[in-house]
């Protein structure tokens, strides 16, 4: 098998930051030290760069049937062609919902057809759409047999799971070793106050953000908690957490539970609810136009909710930073004009996350270097039932790096970027930083911006009961 040398850059772990090479037999790291580079078939020199583990994306919608009009337009070859360029070595996307009444191998199945184009290594959070013996039956044995260990249920939307469904899925997931993942708002409250803004004629983007106020996500997120407590420490994960106050619900809930884990995504660590906006003027106004492109829900909020989220970051009360990717054209983004219930809901970020988690987190002191690397490869790796074969630098592992160059600079711009979505989330912002190099299963897959993989080159990840 061929040997492979990464050496000359500075290795970034969890736990430690140190100056050592990665010796990479095949697919798999089989030595961290100081080796002789003639003993290898390929050296590979990184000076002044930073080599960490290969990063994962634990939260994309890639060809996501948002509705019969809107399916999302990266599919898993461009969506994570657009992932490895950014960084990005491993993705778990989120299955879109399937018929009523499907079983959970329905879309499952479908997801394994469609993620044969991928270039990365990939797997699926599962989704749940109603909640009966037969459906907790086949979430029980997928989880202990199938190699999907965590699954997706909603407080709102289409498919919504009351209180005793969350409550019998908690011990479901609990008693299989899995996790249960949850959008988390409050579904009533939302409905309301959509049909009050609705009546008032109040359609700009801005009542988008405002008919989903923060407590609406503390309430839902404080409620699953306790659902949790009830089903005796069933591990609950709470997905793109946006606010202080469900921050604080998160905190004061650990006084209860153990298994307790916290996903925010860029977005809300950078941008505010002024994207929006304002409540006033013509829905042909520039800024209310531009508004349209951060319909997501949850929405972005406060500038010191992202003060919050970051402190949240730094001192370990959430645990994963993902992007929530979900790209429509910015024609069908455009459909919302004048009334922010109609489009499609979510933006693109799966292959800017990286260098702007780096940028404002790392390079402007807010959190620390092996930090960084928990929050985007260990922490997702270990919840979710991937390491040590993902998310680490050890002998053993799939040699999945990544290769960061701290001292570039860089302007997020559409033009540079290769996801098949026609608009960047973060235009115009600066980084400062630059992905130099990409490493999956120790093949180089990306160099200076440049895909070099070949289509379909990705694996489906099988994951071990985490719990």
């Amino acid at each position: 098998m061929k040997k492979t040398l990464i050496t000359g850059g500075t290795l970034v772990t969890e736990n430690d930051t140190f100056n050592a090479d990665i010796a990479i037999t095949g697919t798999t790291i089989t030595g961290i030290g100081h080796f002789n580079p003639v003993d290898f078939d390929s050296v590979y020199e990184f000076p002044g760069c930073y080599v960490m583990p290969g990063l994962i994306d634990a939260h994309t919608h890639l060809e996501l049937q948002q509705s019969p009009q809107y399916r999302a337009v990266d599919d898993f070859y461009t969506g994570t062609v657009a992932a490895a360029c950014g960084g990005t070595t491993s993705v778990i996307d989120h299955i879109a919902f399937g018929p009523a009444g499907c079983n959970l191998h329905y879309s499952i199945d479908r997801y394994h057809e469609l993620a044969k184009k991928a270039v990365i290594d990939y797997s699926f959070h599962g989704v749940i759409q109603h909640v009966d013996d037969a459906i907790l039956q086949e979430l029980s044995g997928i989880i202990k047999n199938e190699g999907i260990t965590s699954f997706k249920a909603y407080t709102t939307y289409g498919f919504k799971i009351d209180d005793t469904g969350f409550y019998r899925l908690l011990k479901t997931v609990k008693e299989a070793g899995g996790i249960l993942t949850v959008h988390s708002e409050n579904d009533s409250l939302i409905s309301y106050l959509r049909s009050k803004f609705v009546k008032e004629k109040k359609m700009l983007p801005i009542y988008h953000a405002r008919s989903r106020p923060n407590e609406t996500e503390a309430e839902a997120v404080s409620r699953l908690i306790h659902f949790s407590e009830l089903a005796e420490d069933a591990p609950l994960y709470i997905v793109h957490l946006s606010t202080g106050e469900a921050l604080i619900s998160v905190v004061e809930g650990r006084q209860h539970v153990n298994r307790l884990f916290v996903e925010t995504c860029t977005q809300y660590l950078t941008l505010s609810e002024e994207k929006y906006g304002n409540e006033n003027g013509s829905p042909d106004d520039p800024e209310n136009i531009e508004g349209l492109k951060y319909i997501m829900a949850p929405p972005l909020r406060r500038k010191q909710d992202i003060e919050a989220l970051w402190l949240g970051l730094a001192n370990g009360d959430i645990q994963v930073v993902a992007t929530d990717h979900c790209p429509f054209l910015l024609k069908e983004k455009m459909d919302t004009k004048g009334d922010f219930t109609k489009g499609p809901g979510g933006a693109p970020g799966i292959e800017e996350r990286v260098r702007i988690i780096f940028s404002e987190g790392v390079q402007k002191k807010r959190i620390s270097l092996e930090r960084f690397v928990q929050v985007m490869a260990a922490n997702p790796a270990r919840i979710f039932g991937m390491y040590p074969q993902k998310g680490c630098l050890l002998p053993g592992a799939d040699a999945d790096i990544t290769v960061i160059n701290p001292n570039a600079q860089e302007v997020l711009t559409k033009k540079n970027l290769k996801s098949a979505c026609d608009y960047c989330t973060y235009e115009g912002m600066k980084v400062q930083c630059a992905i130099d190099s990409v490493f999956s299963r120790g093949e180089l897959i990306v160099k200076n911006n440049e895909f070099l993989g070949e289509k379909g080159r990705g694996q489906f990840i099988f994951r071990k009961p985490p719990f």
